[in-house]
């Protein structure tokens, strides 16, 4: 898994303070680097599944960051990669840090399944390396799957614990639907959607 080593550096130093990667990190304590090393192996999985199973867009720099997307699978192709998640991040995140990300994946699908239409994109991660926010890459990132999302009918929608981000994810056409209280990661978060 050493092919997007030099951009989960980024995805770790930009999402490292969100609820959801804090509550399912749990297993490394105080332990800093132990985080940061969990988290790096976890966006690592992440960015090859999208890049099997929806979109891994990369930034041309690929210290600076990357958005992952899950499209629409079938069921065969959604239980293998969902029994080949999970028996992966249980060894990861450790027995704790994997009960909390069962429990708040449970908890945010239940949420989302009567307000997202069926074949939506989900935008699983995007990360920019903190030294390069601000300069339009975020969105750089979003808009080339966005406008496929468009061109093919589809709608797409995000989870976000972060309020600073729900501008940011305005600006690229996504709307509130609806805002929960995640009782694992003890946080807010917003469910958004973009029409096509």
């Amino acid at each position: 898994m050493a092919k997007f080593r030099r951009t989960t550096r980024a995805l770790v130093a930009a999402l490292i303070d969100d609820p959801f990667y804090q509550s399912i990190t749990v297993d490394c304590g105080v332990d800093i680097d132990a985080r940061c090393s969990v988290l790096a192996r976890y966006f690592e999985y992440s960015l090859e599944e999208a890049e099997r199973t929806g979109r891994c867009i990369v930034y041309e720099d690929p210290t600076v960051g990357a958005a992952a997307w899950l499209l629409p699978r079938t069921a065969e192709v959604a239980m293998a990669e969902s029994a080949a998640k999970a028996a992966y991040l249980v060894e990861l995140l450790g027995p704790r840090g994997w009960d909390h990300y069962r429990r708040i994946i449970e908890f945010m699908s239940s949420r989302s399944a009567p307000l997202v239409p069926s074949g939506a994109w989900y935008l699983t991660i995007i990360g920019v390396h903190p030294e390069a926010q601000r300069r339009g890459i975020g969105e750089g990132l979003l808009w080339p799957t966005l406008a496929e999302a468009s061109q093919a009918g589809a709608y797409a929608f995000l989870e976000t614990f972060r309020p600073r981000s729900l501008a940011f994810y305005e600006r690229v056409g996504f709307a509130r639907v609806a805002e929960f209280a995640e009782p694992t990661a003890k946080a807010q978060y917003a469910l958004m959607r973009r029409a096509p």
